[in-house]
């Protein structure tokens, strides 16, 4: 297996620079495992292809206001500060100090210990932000900075939202819509440098179709870094370090799967994200449920004989995982997938190509570019089951 294996020619013109005008009527492309056959639908339809019982498991995590557009102290110079997570700091947080690990633009001239400080104004020109640059972030590899983020307002979250942009996925240029658009109707605390956009599709009235006909809804969290764009560099796979995300995955989640599989019924991802937080909540020391939750085969195909029969999902919270993906990994929670088209080289790609088969996927995105399906965060989506 090689890296160049999940690799595919996308036009640019093929890349969705804005949503669907209205969300649940983009494109949705259905694939059977079973016999790899594709069928062209509109996402709405995807009631048709669950069953009562079905369980539907969503990121509900919210995109922050993330980037941050200023001036450097004292020179007046252009400066782009994006908040990754926030961390320990020399001191306590309070409501108006917290300490963030960062990227920041221009590099060479926000190094910490030079005193660098970028401002950031809201409309009316008072600077109601600062980050003060003062360390290099601990295991940091593409130059992160430790800021000191201080505010004159009552809350650093308040400062935030006045001076704060959502970041988009740096393939979508010059987007000037709503900005809400990048985020799902059910999204709920501020974590996330990125959207989990397969769940961009649903609508508030889908969603109560769906529980409607007796299929069951349930979230978890997993804080989406802006590592998920980056691809993978190294000729063989399986040498990529996978980026941390923290997840959790609470006791009602654990209980709603537990009684989908023992009903016989699928557990169904909505996203890559919701993927890794299910398979990642995974024990494979804990003691065995009933049924075991090693997801079902299809078409004969059965998962690792080792594994049936051991391991449960657990409660995870404010855990952190690596969980990487690829053919050959098993899946022990998830029985189904929602996903939207990913960029080529990406360990996306190889999680998808991980549930079904890589000679599928890679047929199936072929037959989405001929249909001209759009692609990426934006995009069209796809059912894999």
């Amino acid at each position: 297996m090689r890296t160049d294996d999940f690799d595919y020619n996308l036009p640019e013109e093929l890349i969705a620079q804005e949503p669907a005008a209205v969300r649940d009527e983009c494109r949705l492309l259905v694939m059977d495992r079973a016999s790899g056959e594709v069928e062209d639908r509109i996402f709405k339809d995807i009631i048709d292809y669950l069953r009562p019982g079905d369980l539907l498991v969503a990121n509900e995590t919210r995109v922050m206001p993330a980037r941050l557009l200023g001036a450097k102290r004292g020179t007046g110079g252009a400066a782009e500060v994006f908040l990754l997570r926030e961390c320990g700091g020399p001191e306590p947080r309070t409501n108006r100090v917290a300490f963030w690990e960062v990227l920041v633009r221009p590099g060479k001239r926000l190094k910490p210990g030079a005193g660098a400080v970028v401002d950031f104004t809201n409309a009316a020109g008072d600077v109601v932000l600062s980050a003060e640059i003062i360390d290099w972030a601990r295991d940091g590899q593409r130059g992160e900075r430790v800021a000191r983020l201080s505010t004159p307002l009552l809350s650093l979250d308040e400062a935030l939202h006045a001076v704060g942009r959502t970041p988009l996925p740096p393939y979508i240029r010059d987007y000037a819509g709503d900005e809400e658009l990048y985020q799902t109707v059910y999204s709920r605390r501020e974590s996330s440098a990125a959207a989990p956009t397969a769940g961009l599709h649903f609508t508030p009235e889908l969603i109560e179709r769906l529980k409607a006909k007796g299929i069951g809804w349930a979230t978890v969290e997993l804080e989406v870094g802006i590592d998920t764009f980056r691809l993978v560099e190294e000729d063989d796979p399986t040498q990529h370090v996978m980026h941390t995300e923290r997840y959790h995955v609470t006791r009602d989640v654990v209980d709603a799967v537990h009684a989908t599989k023992a009903a016989g019924h699928r557990v169904v991802a909505v996203g890559t994200t919701a993927v890794r937080s299910l398979e990642s909540a995974f024990d494979a020391e804990a003691p065995a449920a009933e049924p075991p939750m090693v997801a079902r085969g299809f078409a004969g195909r059965e998962d690792s004989a080792d594994t049936l029969g051991r391991g449960d999902i657990v409660v995870r919270e404010n855990a952190t995982t690596q969980l990487y993906l690829m053919p050959g990994s098993t899946y022990h929670v998830v029985d189904a997938l929602i996903t939207n088209f990913h960029v080529p080289r990406s360990t996306l790609m190889m999680l998808v190509s991980a549930l079904a088969t890589h000679d599928q996927i890679m047929d199936a995105y072929a037959a989405a570019m001929r249909e001209r399906y759009r692609f990426l965060s934006f995009g069209d989506a796809m059912l894999i089951e």
